[in-house]
């Protein structure tokens, strides 16, 4: 379960998170809707150890990540929770299969059991002719499947995503939508969204609305 406490942060002189206390339990899909500004992806950043409160609390399972070091939440980060961006990040110089496996590298798994996991990702996605593809010879829901292997490489608990299905058409917003939805009942991950788009928030066990730097609704 992910839990936050009391969590304010501010840019400058601009509160941006005012005093947001929130549970998410495990295994659920939660999205979180609100205006442009309200504090949506800051928050993400939050519960995802990118960006530091000024003040509260980030429990995952009891254990507070807000008191961690940088080297150990970097590895807290790297082993359980995966994310998803509305720019994939992919980086150009790479194929899609040394994309993917990028996280793994970085946390010790050998190469040989992350180029297996890898290509059984790949193999999941119906991407597998894609593996020696570079980013720019893939479409786009191409790219973003990509990128959403790279955040299951490491099997996280937990996908954090900001406007995933930003950058897509409507029929690959469809599958990515319904991808996140499959991998939860197949593998049990927990999954925190930042949309604007209806129909997946529709969709999540949960939406949270938050204005002004503050959760407006939690149903």
């Amino acid at each position: 379960m992910i839990e936050t406490k009391g969590i304010y942060k501010s840019f400058g002189n601009v509160d941006v998170i005012k005093g947001i206390d929130l549970q998410i339990n495990n295994g659920e899909i939660v999205t979180i809707v609100g205006a442009s500004g309200a504090g949506k992806t800051t928050l993400l950043q939050i519960i995802g150890t990118l960006e530091k409160a000024d003040k509260g609390d980030v429990l995952y399972d009891g254990q507070n990540v807000s008191r961690m070091n940088q080297k150990t939440l970097a590895a807290f980060r790297n082993k359980n929770i995966g994310f998803v961006f509305q720019f994939h990040h992919l980086l150009p110089e790479f194929t899609a299969l040394e994309n993917i496996c990028i996280p793994a590298f970085i946390a010790g798994t050998p190469k040989s059991e992350a180029i297996d996991r890898a290509m059984q990702l790949l193999d999941y996605l119906k991407l597998t002719d894609r593996a020696d593809h570079k980013p720019s010879m893939l479409s786009g829901g191409e790219q973003q499947r990509i990128a959403v292997a790279r955040a299951l490489i490491n099997k996280p608990a937990v996908i954090l995503a900001d406007e995933p299905s930003g950058n897509l058409d409507s029929q690959n917003a469809k599958e990515l939508h319904e991808l996140f939805f499959k991998l939860r009942e197949q593998t049990g991950q927990t999954f925190v969204i930042v949309t604007h788009n209806p129909t997946l928030a529709e969709m999540a066990d949960r939406t949270l609305t938050i204005k002004d730097g503050k959760i407006e609704s939690n149903k």
